[in-house]
């Protein structure tokens, strides 16, 4: 389970490094405009960044949506689930998207990642190099993979916890009984 404040300090980096990638974005796509149509030349670099930018802010925005636990999966079936039936479906399903994300984002991420550098692929605008485009998968998919597994364990603790907590209060009711009969 991640110290809590590693967690907010990971969740501020992921943060801020979206919001600035989300204003590169706003900046791109504006100066596209202008420069076609205000301009008549359309900027052939802005296009790359910005839809790179998109890129990079949707895949490190859902990291961030399973770090705050908004992701889909997890908040719309948990949200009428209570007690016991509550912890273990969030304990699995965070071991689902993470198990997801480590085949899919990291390992397939990776393997994408290698083949782009062996094959010294470049961006056609800018030329700059594909791999590190790419790098977003495996980075994503790396963090989503220790925070589904940092909730899984808390769940799971939680659940531990619980089960005590129903087994004392068990226990203490039959002493209670044994008591008045």
């Amino acid at each position: 389970m991640l110290p809590n404040k590693l967690k907010k300090f990971i969740d501020v980096i992921i943060a801020a490094f979206s919001v600035s990638v989300m204003a590169l974005l706003v900046v791109c796509v504006t100066w596209q405009v202008v420069s076609r149509y205000i301009l008549g030349q359309p900027s052939t670099f802005t296009d790359e960044i910005a839809r790179f930018s998109m890129i990079w802010v949707g895949l490190l925005g859902g990291a961030y949506c399973v770090g705050a636990q908004r992701h889909l999966a997890i908040d719309l079936f948990t949200g009428r689930l209570t007690g016991r039936k509550k912890l273990l479906f969030t304990a699995y399903s965070n071991l689902v998207v993470g198990g997801f994300a480590a085949a899919t984002m990291i390992f397939g991420g990776m393997r994408l990642l290698l083949k782009v550098q062996a094959t010294g692929q470049l961006s056609p605008a800018m030329l700059l190099p594909m791999e590190y485009i790419y790098l977003v998968l495996p980075l994503s998919g790396g963090v989503i993979v220790i925070y589904s597994l940092h909730f899984a364990i808390e769940a799971l603790r939680n659940l531990l916890g619980f089960e005590k907590t129903i087994a004392a209060h068990n226990l203490s009711r039959e002493f209670e009984q044994d008591g008045v009969a």
